[in-house]
């Protein structure tokens, strides 16, 4: 019972979610929506770890079975990525390495993280 509604509790924040996504001013797909409502009540108190916990680890360790869609979807894809997936494989890598690039070099920019000087005695 304790997991059944735990389960309901994550699809009511997901629910939530779906029903704020139309009116933000920015165009956010709704799980990112829920995942930031979610950080918002767990960081607030408004709801604590242990009354999600137990469906959220059944989720977490049953997440291979969620990108089975995707996979089989793929799948019907075949001839696309027969045509055009080593250029689609080159613009992953290149789009990858780049995201990763941009966010070295924004982290060792300087006066990121680093401390105020501390006052003169």
């Amino acid at each position: 019972m304790v997991l059944a509604l735990q389960v309901a509790g994550l699809i009511a924040v997901d629910q939530v979610a779906i029903a704020l996504t139309p009116h933000l001013p920015l165009p956010l797909p709704s799980n990112l929506v829920g995942m930031l409502l979610l950080a918002l009540l767990l960081l607030t108190g408004l709801v604590r770890e242990s009354w999600l916990g137990q469906a959220a680890a059944l989720f977490q360790r049953h997440l291979a079975f969620f990108f089975v869609p995707i996979a089989v979807g793929l799948m019907a894809y075949g001839s696309l990525l027969r045509q055009h997936g080593l250029m689609l494989l080159l613009v992953i890598l290149v789009s990858t390495a780049a995201g990763i690039a941009a966010a070295g070099w924004i982290g060792t920019r300087p006066g990121l993280g680093e401390r105020p000087p501390a006052p003169a005695p």
